[in-house]
């Protein structure tokens, strides 16, 4: 098993302990100086993880277009989440990285489209690359989240 794949899940558990433990009221916040908010960036977590995984891979992504819409780089929260959206969200966490495993150890990640990360300049040229992004994606918006945690708090 890809080492990332078995780390992704660990990552993940922080994400679904917000989920369950900050108040919706506090998921939809965004806090003065911030341009989202807990939720937004756990929802693009997922997002990002099947675009650049499936996606880029030419395979079917596992979550719908409205959801690529709504949390995709580039956008923002319009709007507060409702907790069914909180739910959904949470089983993506784990369902999604489960299947990517089964995927991976299918060998469907055959045939994988180049992409340059704009943010950081990174090329992508592969799937093993694109699970080590995810990764360091991951945990960067983790921090994002432990932060925005700390600026609604005081």
């Amino acid at each position: 098993m890809h080492f990332t794949l078995e780390v992704l899940p660990n990552t993940r558990r922080f994400f679904k302990k917000y989920l369950e433990n900050v108040l919706l009221e506090d998921l939809n916040k965004i806090p003065k100086g911030f341009n989202n908010n807990i939720i937004w960036n756990i929802g693009h977590i997922v997002v990002t993880q099947q675009l650049l995984a499936y996606k880029l891979s030419g395979l079917q992504m596992m979550i719908d277009d409205k959801l690529v819409g709504k949390y995709r780089k580039d956008s923002k929260p319009e709007g507060d989440v409702t907790q069914s959206e909180v739910d959904e969200l949470k089983a993506l966490l784990f369902s999604t990285v489960e299947k990517t495993k089964e995927d991976y150890s299918n060998g469907l990640f055959e045939n994988y489209q180049e992409y340059t990360v704009t943010t950081t300049g990174n090329t992508l040229t592969n799937i093993d690359e694109a699970f080590q992004f995810i990764l360091f994606h991951e945990g960067m918006h983790l921090g994002y989240v432990m932060a925005l945690l700390r600026a609604i708090k005081d």
